[in-house]
Parts: C-alpha cells; structure tokens; sequence
C-alpha cells in the first residue's frame, strides 16, 4: 500500500438530504444530511489489490454520513473524514498472529487452579462409607 494515499474528490459522490430529528423550521428547508460514497470498483486510484481487500472488508460501495451539524459544509467535511477513516482502516494489512508455546509458569498456574478444583469438589462428595 502507498503511504498517504489520496483519492481525488471526483471518484466520491456527494449527496444532501434533508437531515432527521428535531430543529425546526431550518431543519425541514435545509439540506444538511450529508452522504459520501465511494464506489470500490469504479476507483481509478486504487490497485487491484487494494480494492479487492476493500471489497472484503467492506463491501463493493464505502458509505458514510454526516448530520451532526446544522452546516452543510460542516457535515461534508465530517463525512469525507468518515470516509477517509472507514477506507484507511479497511486497506491496514492483518497483522499475522505468531503461535506462541504457553511459559512454564503459565502451564504450572493453570494446573495448580485445576488440583485447587478437583480438591473442593472432593471435599463436596459425601463421606465414602467403609
């Protein structure tokens, strides 16, 4: 993966709608919901291999929103660094796992938890009768 990958403004759709929940009259006249979308496969940006872990982890289309604010700039700032998030995150590589052998100690631990177990459910059983 590139360091500081840019994608251009041109490949993510920006739509507005009218946003939910309360505000009032300036909320019911004004578009301030804010949608980035940015479709995977159409992406002239990306590698081959960059977008098939995109589509992967996320999907054929990235999507976020905004209507935090009552600013419609503000909002399309937000979802664009949503976006941006949502993208940088699914491109990170998986960190592989290296299997590891448990300590001396560790193995010790868990068979002494173990004989404490067995020992109180001894104690439980009812006296054995001779």
């Amino acid at each position: 993966m590139r360091r500081g990958l840019a994608i251009p403004l041109g490949e993510i759709e920006v739509r507005t709608s009218r946003s939910s929940g309360p505000g009032g009259q300036h909320a019911q006249k004004t578009e301030t919901r804010v949608e980035a979308v940015f479709d995977v496969d159409a992406s002239a940006t990306l590698t081959e291999t960059q977008k098939a872990r995109l589509r992967d982890r996320t999907g054929p289309v990235v999507r976020a929103v905004a209507q935090d604010e009552r600013s419609q700039w503000r909002n399309r700032e937000l979802a664009l660094e949503r976006l941006a998030a949502a993208i940088r995150e699914a491109l990170k590589p998986e960190r592989r796992r290296r299997p590891t052998k448990p300590t001396g100690a560790s193995r010790e631990r868990r068979l002494a938890t173990k004989r404490a177990r067995g020992a109180t459910k001894r104690l439980r059983r009812p006296p054995a009768e001779d």
